[in-house]
């Protein structure tokens, strides 16, 4: 079994900062790469960014730049998504994932944290 534990949601109003951390557990762990994703109402599930244990590579998507960094800590199992100078169109459920390589595809992660809600509005 494994497990992969959000936190770090809310409600922001736009301009603000919010960090998101996932804790892995069990065999959630054992996955060499992590990621977050998003889905808002309505839209496909998208990835904000991906991290390896091993090196600390990232992949951050174009778009993503700037105002996502994704980083994480071995000894605590954690990965944090830190997010700058928040919009209204950032509002969604963001999800931690766990899989063997950083991919854009959601259906390439093994493991899915049940997400947790940011919400952006003044």
């Amino acid at each position: 079994q494994g497990q992969l534990q959000e936190s770090g949601g809310g409600l922001v109003q736009p301009g603000a900062s919010l960090r998101l951390s996932c804790t892995a557990s069990g065999r959630a762990f054992n996955y060499p790469a992590m990621a977050w994703f998003r889905q808002a109402p309505g839209e496909t599930r998208e990835l904000v960014a991906a991290i390896r244990w091993n090196g600390g590579r990232t992949l951050v998507p174009e778009s993503k730049k700037g105002r996502f960094t994704i980083s994480r800590d071995n000894a605590s199992r954690t990965v944090w998504l830190q997010m700058t100078s928040l919009r209204n169109e950032d509002t969604a459920v963001y999800y931690c994932a766990a899989g063997e390589y950083m991919r854009y595809a959601s259906d390439s992660y093994s493991y899915w944290g049940q997400g947790t809600q940011v919400t952006v509005s003044s």
